[in-house]
Parts: structure tokens; sequence; C-alpha cells
């Protein structure tokens, strides 16, 4: 055969995951510049030319590359860069990194980074005392793992400002000792209070942040992402200046579409400013055709939008339901002129009247402009009432799940469950009932919120348990399972649907050539061994991003 048809790269000698319900399973796949030319079995062989590198698979599964579909990449980066608390769990852990950190940035005028878990503290709250023993002399402020709420110390309050007699923004809290005085914990827009006097990162911490985040991303096989939050907010500070300069100069090996923030404060008048954001962050492999739109909080603080009231620690009903941050009929009217100027809705709603009002939304735009092939997604899905749940596949909205969220731990056991009730507690991530009522399912980590790894993600999503829990563990509403096929089509081509990458997500000819190779085969495997796979090498476009050439 001339050289001219001869592929650059053939990967053979193991099983091929398409993603394709035309031809499932292959065993061969060529691939010539960014693009797959042929996939099949022996007959790819003929594709094999003397300048042809061929990667023998000796039995690994190869599999299109992941998508995350839910992810803050820059961020995570960057905070890896500065006082770290992730991974670990109780507060004797955290004192020695606050401390450590501290003592190795003397000159730094504030101690800043984050990841701390919320099961560490009693009802998930920590004292500025904690810190004060650490570091007395410098203001300190440490979001937590979730990134819906701030740890300060004495000093970070005092140069803030806040005292016993500073009122709560509309969409926050600031958490008091018996007197009033701040505690040092500060929930959802509260946050900013301090956050908005942090010293922003310049180009250089964030465009480095950007690339730690990438190869680490690269190496569990996540060839495209979806940023959730372009722009700043509570702290997170805009990644955009970073994906811009990485994609003008190369640097950015993934794709990459970001999430243009929604000021809540504000109305449709931002529009032009998207509009504008859209056409100036959309160069090479970076995309920003998608607006982040935050509907309402998170369960364990009481700020995620519950149609009903959350229990007190007695168990009785209280006077809190929860933050919706954009009155239903602003919403409606935000997701029209979006979905009209052909964005992307991309919400946060973790309450089921988040959810509902989120789905509303999508209804009035679908009632406004028709189909319009916009694609809105909806993230995190703690609880959704059963009522909504076949409105996803009437509405054409994509369920966006974060499966590591879905098991017992103990954020979940000590911090949820009880404040939701029996009764709402088992509407929790419904993935089953979801994907059984034609629902389309994409996933996403929420990096730096938990793990980015999608195998991690896979096993919780297929055994609703973590891949660490004790034996002894139950499983978390077992009905709610999905198959490990259901669950990597949503973090591949469910993925690559809500990223508007047509020519990804599957493994096929004529599609980008943004691959994974497994160290084995996880569908040969008892289900409880899913995490225990690894990802060996990762290809964008042909071209291998993970392990370095």
């Amino acid at each position: 055969m001339p050289y001219a048809h001869t592929a650059d790269l053939v990967l053979t000698g193991g099983p091929v995951r398409t993603m394709n319900p035309a031809l499932p399973v292959a065993s061969a796949v060529a691939v010539r510049g960014e693009r797959v030319v042929a996939v099949g079995h022996d007959e790819v062989h003929d594709l094999i030319g003397p300048r042809t590198e061929v990667v023998d698979l000796r039995g690994r599964l190869l599999i299109p590359g992941f998508q995350d579909a839910h992810v803050h990449a820059v961020g995570a980066g960057v905070e890896l860069g500065r006082c770290d608390l992730s991974g670990a769990t109780t507060a004797q852990e955290y004192r020695p990194r606050v401390r450590a950190y501290a003592d190795a940035h003397p000159d730094a005028a504030w101690v800043t980074g984050g990841g701390w878990s919320m099961e560490a503290f009693p009802g998930g709250t920590p004292t500025r005392q904690f810190l004060d023993e650490l570091v007395p002399d410098r203001p300190v402020y440490l979001v937590n793992r979730d990134h819906h709420g701030g740890w300060a110390n004495t000093r970070a309050l005092e140069l803030a400002g806040i005292t016993a007699t500073t009122p709560d923004p509309a969409d926050g809290r600031i958490e008091r000792e018996p007197d009033g005085h701040p505690t040092g914990m500060l929930q959802e827009g509260a946050m900013s209070l301090i956050a908005d006097l942090v010293p922003e990162p310049d180009l250089a911490e964030l465009t480095a942040g950007l690339l730690r985040a990438q190869a680490q991303l690269h190496s569990h096989g996540v060839t495209a992402w979806q940023d959730a939050l372009l722009g700043a907010h509570a702290g997170m500070h805009d990644p955009a200046p970073a994906y811009a300069a990485a994609s003008r100069d190369g640097r950015l090996t993934a794709r990459v579409v970001g999430a243009l923030w929604w000021d809540r404060t504000r109305g449709p008048e931002q529009l032009p400013e998207l509009l504008a954001r859209r056409e100036e962050l959309t160069y090479g492999r970076l995309r920003a055709g998608t607006v982040k739109i935050m509907q309402d909080g998170i369960a364990e603080n009481h700020t995620a939008a519950l149609l009903g009231p959350y229990l007190t620690a007695c168990g009785r009903a209280s006077d809190n339901s929860g933050i919706s941050f954009i009155e239903p009929d602003a919403l409606a009217a935000c997701v029209t002129a979006l979905d009209a100027h052909g964005f992307q809705p991309h919400f946060h709603a973790l309450g089921d009247r988040a959810v509902r009002e989120a789905l509303d939304a999508v209804e009035a735009a679908r009632a406004a402009n028709g189909a319009t092939g916009t694609r809105p997604h909806l993230a995190h899905l703690q609880v959704v009432h059963p009522q909504d749940v076949p409105r996803f596949a009437r509405l054409g909205a994509t369920a966006n799940i974060q499966a590591l969220w879905a098991a017992h731990e103990p954020q979940m056991d000590e911090l949820t469950i009880p404040f939701l009730g029996a009764e709402r507690a088992a509407l929790q991530y419904p993935f089953g009932d979801l994907l059984r009522s034609g629902a389309r399912l994409a996933a996403g980590s929420d990096w730096p919120v938990s793990s980015p790894d999608p195998l991690a993600a896979l096993h919780v999503a297929v055994n609703r348990r973590l891949p660490d829990a004790d034996e002894g563990t139950p499983v978390f509403l077992p009905e709610q399972r999905i198959g490990l096929d259901a669950a990597l089509a949503a973090y591949t081509a469910g993925s690559a649907y809500v990223n508007r990458l047509d020519d990804t997500g599957t493994v096929r000819v004529g599609h980008l050539a943004d691959l994974a190779v497994l160290d084995r085969d996880p569908f040969d495997a008892p289900v409880d061994e899913i995490a225990d796979t690894r990802v060996l090498q990762t290809f964008v476009g042909g071209v291998r991003v993970h392990p370095a050439p």
C-alpha cells in the first residue's frame, strides 16, 4: 500500500470499547493526523507502514478519552500550589499543613488555599481560634472542598471589618458565636466579604495552575472538559486569561469549553458582555459558548433550595428551605435570552426546588424559542422530585452527574441525611431513575470539590459505595445503581454531547483520535474492582499527552 495511505498510529492487540452502537467492540484502531481512519480487527493492520507507530495494547482496554462535564481545573491547579488541605479529613491533619505552609512562605501577605472537609469539625463549622493558634500575625482564608464556605482567622475578619453587628448578605450567612461574634466560617455569598480582599493571582500563577491541572487530568485519561466557572466569584479567580494564553501559544493540549459566569446580581444587561467574551475566548482548542448559572447552594450548609424546609437537629421542620439565588421568573427570562443567543445554559442545581426552577426555565426557553440546539444541562442533582425526573428527557436537558457524591460518607451521613429527613434523603442522586426515564447522562468531577479520577466516579456510579469504603458500609440507595456501560457512556459520549464536541466521545472513523488506554478491562473484572483500574496512555488528536513521549 502506498505510504501516503498508511496510518501515523495504530493501536492493536486489545479490546476497544468504541461507545459506537454500530460497532461496539473492536480490536484495532488506526489514526492519520488528528483523526481515526479505521476501526476494526486484523484488516486495520494493512494501514501499518514503515513510519507508523504501533502500540501493542497487550490485552489492555482502549476507550474514547474521558470528558469532564463540570470541573474547575485552573482553580484546582492553583490550590495545589497553595496551602493544600485536600485528601485529609481531620482537624489534626490540618494543623501541620497550615503551619508548614505559613513557615515556608513568610513573605506572603495572606495564607490562602483550601480543600478542607466539613466532616472534620462539629457541625461542619471550624473556628477562627484554631487558625489563630497557627498563624496569629497574618490573615488566613481557606475555602472548603466544595467551595461553598470559607474559613478565616481573626486577623482576616478584622481586615474585612466583620463584627457582631455585620449583617448577613442576602445570598449567604456569617456563622456566629453565642454572643454574635463571627466564628470565622462564612457560607456562600458571605465568602465575598473576605475573598474580595485576597490578592489576585497573576497570569503566571493562573497559567501554572492550568498546566498543573491539565497534566493531572490527562493522567486520568481526560481529553476534554467543561470549566464550570469562567469569571470571578467568592474567591474563585477568573481562569479565562490563563486559558486564553495557553490556547494561543499551544500549551492547551486538552479541548476546553468555558462556562461564562452569570452574575446573579444583574440581569439581561450583561448579555453584550457575555457575547463579547464568547468571541474573545473562542480560539484553538478553547470555546466559550456556555453560561453557568448557580441557582442554589449545598445541602450540608442548608443553602440548597428545597421544596420543603430542612429539619432541625431535633427532627422538626425548621424555617429554612434554602436559597434560590435567582427568582424563578427572572431565571426563566435570563435562560430564554441566553438560549436565543445560542448560549448553552449550565445550571448548578442541588435541591429539588432548584432542579424544578431550572427545568421550568428550560421549558420557558423552549416555549419562546423552539428547539435551538443549545443542549442545556443541570449539574449535581442531589435531590430530584420524582415528578421532575421524566422532564429531563422531555425537555432535552442533560443530567450532569457527579457520581462520587452518591455514597455513604460522613458529610452525607452526619451533615445531610438527618436534616433532609428519610423521605427526601431517599431521592438523592437518582441516576437509575433518570436513565430509565430516557434522560441523557453526562458526568463530571467538580474537582477540586472531589477527585478528578473518572474511574473512581465510575466505581461509585456502579456500586454506590466509595472505593475505600469499609466492608460493612451499606450501599447507598441501591436501586439507583447504573451499569458500567451506562456510566462509561456518560463520561465519554454523554459529556462530549454536553460539550458540543460532536466528533469526539466515541471511537469511529472520522472522529478525532482522543483516546485513553487502561491497564485492564474493568468489564472483565468484578464491579467492586473498577476503581483499581489505571490509565496508562492518553492521546488528544492522535498525540500522546500522557505519559510524555
